[in-house]
């Protein structure tokens, strides 16, 4: 029965005018709910966004709870969640096009292919909340932090963007340190507890996604690292 309501929501997400999907690696365009093919490197804000605001994405942004709760509070920038798993992808989506948030959109695809669907500095900001630490050593590559990652990041992200890492794993928290100080980032913001510090910007707080309020039930730190690529 899971699996059928499953199929069901990848069915009716590739419907949304507001979400993009791709799974071709031969083949990186999107596709919209139109099943057409479509071009929107370079043109987020002219084509789909229809204005001149700061973009903001977020990976692996699961149901979409921070892409949401992000755009409603800073209705002047837009806001784009991406994530592989169309199921996810489908709550926070619906929920867009039910409430008529006109600056917030989705592409569902592998976040290896990133690159593909932002243009040189479209992106001011990049948001990785609760993303799978990988714990095993040899997995590290797939972490979002990794430098590979930092790399596909660095096309797309204008040269004084931020990207915001928030999660309660000491894994991915000390590794994207180690990863920063090897590559002698700059970092402006590291919080090993974003409930005892203070001066952090409210929404790190106000903003919880399903997974966070598990952590916190499971009394875990909630961590914090802002920082830039050049």
């Amino acid at each position: 029965m899971a699996g059928k309501r499953k199929l069901e929501k990848f069915a009716m997400v590739s419907t949304f005018p507001n979400t993009f999907q791709n799974f071709r690696w031969e083949n990186p365009v999107l596709i919209n709910h139109e099943e057409k093919e479509v071009v929107l490197s370079g043109k987020w804000r002219s084509e789909f966004f229809q204005n001149e605001n700061p973009i903001v994405i977020e990976l692996a942004c699961g149901y979409g709870e921070y892409t949401i709760g992000l755009a409603e509070r800073y209705p002047e920038k837009n806001f784009i969640g991406v994530d592989i798993k169309g199921n996810r992808v489908y709550q926070g989506a619906k929920y867009a096009l039910e409430n008529e948030m006109s600056n917030v959109a989705f592409v569902r695809t592998d976040i290896r292919q990133i690159e593909y669907f932002f243009a040189a500095g479209e992106i001011d900001e990049i948001w990785i909340t609760f993303p799978d630490p990988f714990r095993k050593k040899r997995q590290a590559k797939n972490r979002l932090t990794d430098s590979q990652f930092l790399d596909r990041y660095r096309k797309i992200l204008r040269q004084d963007g931020v990207i915001h890492l928030k999660s309660d794993s000491d894994i991915i928290y000390e590794y994207t340190k180690e990863v920063l100080e090897e590559l002698k980032l700059p970092v402006y913001v590291d919080c090993d507890n974003i409930d005892e510090a203070e001066g952090l910007d409210p929404v790190l707080k106000e903003i919880q996604t399903r997974y966070e309020k598990i952590h916190r039930q499971l009394r875990q730190t909630i961590k914090y690292i802002q920082f830039g690529l050049n």
